[in-house]
């Protein structure tokens, strides 16, 4: 069974440490949503990870499938099984949706394979289908234009295409309306099974009504420092952060 290990992780960016000591074991097949309010490096933990390159790890590890990819870079981490979905996914003007997924399947191809066009084409409807997206949505540039639900529905298609190991998706509902978001978690949950762990960053609970999580971390100050079930999701809804706050001062 794949896993993706993160072991006592410290990362800074211009020289200011943000994730301190973060612990977590996902597990094919898993899903894990890490809350927690502003500031406290959840973006950062998934940025470092994919190997952004102002996130500076300092100490720690990750492990994917027990393999070390602080050394390799974002296209390797890529091709290993790691995808990011960002929080605000970039335009990129002239470049055709159809046109950008074959791309980044050809870069996971050894010297010398070629993808079969048909078979291409084939599999990418497959999987638009099955997300409920529009053909004529792969014509279209990549997010150029797009509202907040397209880039978000973009992403996923992506993630339907690549198939990596692990997904993180750093806060995948911000800036989405409810219609959108409804269709949004639609997609990742169609996508959800045994082969697929994911990693989702979000400060609030009403996404985890349409994804549902096996477990819930609670994030502060650079590490976890609380983690329950669905339950805890709720609890935070209810009360707010300040109670987390209270308990690690009485700790």
């Amino acid at each position: 069974m794949s896993s993706l290990e993160i072991n006592n992780l410290h990362v800074s960016i211009n020289g200011k440490e943000i994730v301190k000591g973060f612990n977590l074991t996902i597990r094919a097949g898993e899903v894990h949503a890490v809350m927690g309010p502003n500031g406290t490096g959840k973006s950062t933990l998934s940025k470092a990870i994919a190997g952004h390159p102002d996130y500076t790890v300092t100490s720690g590890d990750v492990l994917l499938d027990g393999v070390s990819v602080l050394k390799m870079e974002p296209d390797e981490r890529a091709r290993a099984g790691l995808f990011l979905a960002f929080q605000y996914p970039s335009e990129i003007p002239g470049v055709s949706i159809a046109n950008f997924l074959r791309a980044a399947l050809q870069a996971k191809l050894s010297e010398g394979e070629e993808i079969d066009a048909t078979a291409y084409y084939k599999r990418l409807y497959q999987k638009m289908d099955l997300l409920k997206i529009d053909r004529k949505f792969t014509s279209r540039a990549v997010n150029d234009g797009f509202s907040g639900g397209e880039k978000k529905r973009c992403e996923i298609l992506q993630m339907a295409m690549l198939e990596p190991k692990f997904a993180m998706m750093d806060e995948t509902d911000s800036g989405l309306d409810i219609d959108a978001l409804k269709i949004v978690s639609e997609g990742i949950n169609q996508l959800r099974g045994p082969k697929l762990g994911i990693l989702l960053i979000t400060h609030y609970q009403r996404l985890l009504n349409y994804i549902v999580p096996d477990f819930v971390h609670v994030m502060w100050d650079g590490h976890i420092v609380k983690s329950g079930d669905k339950s805890l999701a709720l609890e935070l809804e209810s009360k707010g952060y300040d109670w987390v706050k209270k308990e690690l001062v009485t700790a």
